[in-house]
């Protein structure tokens, strides 16, 4: 479990967190989002306890991170963007050295790792040799080596190829089945496939706390509503006209007649009406796709307002 409760962190003058508070149970696997200088990268460093909140308290399993940071901090692991990794190394040899490192039995914890982390090809490889993708599993391996509760990922796939982020992404959703995983990315798709649940943070502030689901159901209720018939856009405008739902449309040429972009109320379902409509014109009907907002129309919408501090 962990509790962040009114924490704030300055630096001079700046207050780069602003009273934020959240709380995270055992077995979740959470996105933290922000636009760049928002504060979720300083939040991320007062929870591994490499910074010390001004304000407020952090607290691991019930332990406060600031009173005793050595017992909270073994209950975490953490992998930074780029893993600092000893590129001379053969990852055998590196991953027993960290299991040294941290008192742990390495003829026991290696091939356990190896296993978890799809490491067997290149165990008697140089790190320097290793694909990002590799170098981030070794990366994950290194953070697991003390079997944390909590493990925290900082942009775990940026730079990898599409087959590395399926392998990644998949590795992620089996050690989130037992450990608190919080995921920091920008890849917001990477969000929706991965995490439970998503926390926004923006200027400084928590602007967003919920269910992946819940987050797109409260903030997400536009949709637009593309549809192509043979027609023009008067004789479109005039078809659909009276339907309830409809906000907005706008009209685009295509080769085959006219698409029709509907906005309307994401809860309201106007297909069969719009397609029975068109048909009883004795138009041809070519299209017709409902496009809800995603998580990224959400996160602007959120954080259009508060803007990064700089």
């Amino acid at each position: 479990m962990i509790e962040v409760s009114h924490v704030s962190r300055t630096f001079g003058t700046f207050r780069a967190v602003n009273d934020v508070s959240f709380s995270i149970p055992t077995g979740q696997i959470v996105g933290l989002l922000g636009p760049n200088g928002a504060g979720k990268t300083t939040t991320m460093r007062m929870i591994t306890g490499f910074l010390k909140p001004t304000d407020g308290s952090i607290k691991i399993d019930g332990i406060d991170i600031s009173e005793n940071p050595v017992e909270s901090k073994r209950k975490i692991g953490y992998m930074p963007e780029s893993a600092p990794l000893y590129g001379e190394m053969i990852v055998e040899d590196y991953l027993r050295y960290v299991a040294e490192l941290e008192g742990k039995n390495a003829d026991e914890k290696v091939p356990l790792l190896c296993k978890e982390c799809g490491l067997k090809e290149v165990m008697h490889k140089n790190i320097g040799e290793l694909s990002r993708g590799y170098r981030q599993r070794v990366g994950l391996a290194h953070a697991l080596m003390n079997d944390p509760e909590i493990l925290i990922l900082d942009e775990p796939t940026s730079g990898l190829d599409p087959n590395q982020i399926e392998d990644v992404r998949t590795l992620i959703k089996e050690i989130g089945k037992t450990r608190t995983v919080i995921i920091s990315t920008h890849i917001l798709s990477e969000v929706e496939m991965l995490c439970s649940r998503v926390i926004i943070i923006s200027g400084g502030k928590l602007v967003a706390d919920n269910p992946t689901e819940q987050l797109r159901a409260n903030y997400g209720h536009s949709a637009v509503l593309k549809v192509t018939a043979n027609a023009s856009d008067t004789e479109l405008s005039g078809a659909v006209n009276g339907i309830d739902g409809i906000e907005n449309i706008a009209f685009e040429k295509v080769e085959n007649g006219t698409t029709a972009i509907i906005s309307i109320d994401g809860k309201t379902e106007i297909r069969p009406a719009v397609a029975k409509a068109i048909l009883e014109k004795g138009f041809d009907l070519y299209e017709l796709y409902l496009q809800k907002n995603s998580l990224e129309d959400v996160f602007h919408t959120l954080t259009a307002d508060n803007g990064a501090e700089k």
